[in-house]
């Protein structure tokens, strides 16, 4: 590899103040929905006492995910060896910390009393996931300070591979935990399998490489940085390679739940009864986050556009919300079988109800959208004030062997 630059954004453009404007704007009324979410209580949501988990955790969620598979550009570069990705840990590692600040910042709000924050900090029942994700979390977020500064720091570049193993074995353990949150709920029966931590890893490695295509390619284009075909291949065809595999493993997830006669209800609701769901998974993870990027990623066409890729990339972010919606909700839209082998008509715990109804509010959506203008904001901040971005990712900038 040749000597790559570094260098920051110019924070004096019209373009920097506006990105900054919105996003404080944006995390303004994130603030005033948690606020009024304090003040009233959840009641002004579209949440109640059988669909707890709404639209902001599946922002914070996918904020999580893409938080954890961001990292694994710069994970290919140190733990694999991979040199041509090397100019790009530096971003890699500082999205993975925003992205993941962002998700963090939504579950806070959304705890409803900021004090129960400190009873999370303080009190820990280990065989909960949630205590575990308390130290996952904070520790993620750490571990990838420590290592964006091996790879800035000369005198430490020696205990960087060390540092960038150490990240990748912690991401991976903290999306596994992610995913057995759900995996591990028995009273849910579109959760409760253990084909959920490979999902999760699989959705957070193609979310995280969308989201720094998109952010590379727009930050690019703004910067007028030089950015060859051949450096885009990789990254592009690995997206799509992202993108196949999770469809592979939601593929074995409603498989399985076919092969179980007991799982027929929740299936049938999923692929075919279930409206909004049924749409969301048809139409948004199948049709828009997985069909539509493969055929923009491989087809000739498009294959070579930068505007191609970033379509591609949108369309996959696009797709894990909604897989993320149908999953998340669906599965709690999905009724209770509290008395398996009876028929209930109605009672007092929904029984009988064929779906229970949810409708987003609009402090909800305030909520979750100030999780990304968070990530966005900290991100502008972050890479004016020091040197993230390459120089130059011509394909003349690269040594020309790791590129063929």
């Amino acid at each position: 590899m040749r000597n790559i630059t570094y260098r920051g954004i110019e924070g004096n453009t019209s373009s920097f103040y506006s990105i900054v404007a919105i996003s404080s704007f944006f995390i303004l009324l994130g603030l005033f929905a948690a606020y009024q979410m304090e003040h009233h209580g959840h009641v002004i949501t579209g949440m109640d006492n059988q669909i707890v988990w709404g639209i902001p955790h599946v922002f914070a969620i996918f904020l999580i995910l893409a938080a954890s598979g961001v990292l694994n550009v710069a994970s290919i570069s140190s733990v694999f060896r991979k040199t041509f990705y090397h100019p790009l840990a530096r971003l890699s590692a500082l999205l993975a910390i925003t992205l993941l600040v962002g998700g963090l910042c939504v579950l806070v709000l959304d705890l409803g009393r900021p004090d129960r924050l400190i009873v999370a900090m303080t009190s820990y029942n280990f065989k909960s996931i949630f205590a575990w994700n308390i130290f996952l979390y904070n520790g993620f977020m750490l571990v990838c300070a420590i290592y964006l500064w091996f790879m800035m720091e000369r005198r430490m570049q020696r205990y960087y591979p060390t540092a960038g193993l150490i990240a990748f074995i912690w991401r991976l353990i903290l999306t596994t935990g992610t995913g057995s949150i759900f995996g591990f709920l028995m009273a849910r029966e579109a959760y409760n399998t253990a084909i959920m931590a490979p999902l999760f890893i699989a959705l957070s490695l193609s979310l995280g490489l969308a989201v720094f295509l998109l952010v590379l390619l727009t930050d690019c284009w703004r910067l007028q940085c030089p950015l060859g075909d051949k450096v885009l291949h990789r990254p592009k065809t690995l997206l799509g390679v992202f993108v196949a595999t999770v469809f592979y493993f939601v593929l074995v997830y409603h498989l399985s739940h076919l092969y179980i006669t007991g799982r027929h209800g929740i299936e049938y609701f999923t692929l075919a009864t279930g409206g909004v769901y049924t749409v969301l998974f048809w139409g948004g993870y199948i049709f828009l986050g997985t069909i539509l990027p493969l055929l923009l990623l491989y087809h000739e066409r498009f294959t070579h556009s930068c505007l191609s890729i970033m379509a591609a990339s949108m369309l996959t972010m696009l797709g894990g919300f909604a897989l993320l919606y149908v999953i998340i909700i669906g599965g709690q839209a999905y009724p209770l079988n509290i008395f398996p082998g009876m028929i209930v008509t109605s009672s007092s715990f929904f029984d009988g109800v064929s779906q229970h109804p949810y409708t987003p509010s609009g402090w909800e959506f305030m909520l979750g959208f100030s999780g990304i203008a968070i990530f966005v904001l900290l991100t502008m901040l972050a890479v004016k004030i020091l040197p993230f971005l390459p120089s130059s990712l011509a394909d003349t900038d690269l040594d020309p062997e790791l590129i063929d």
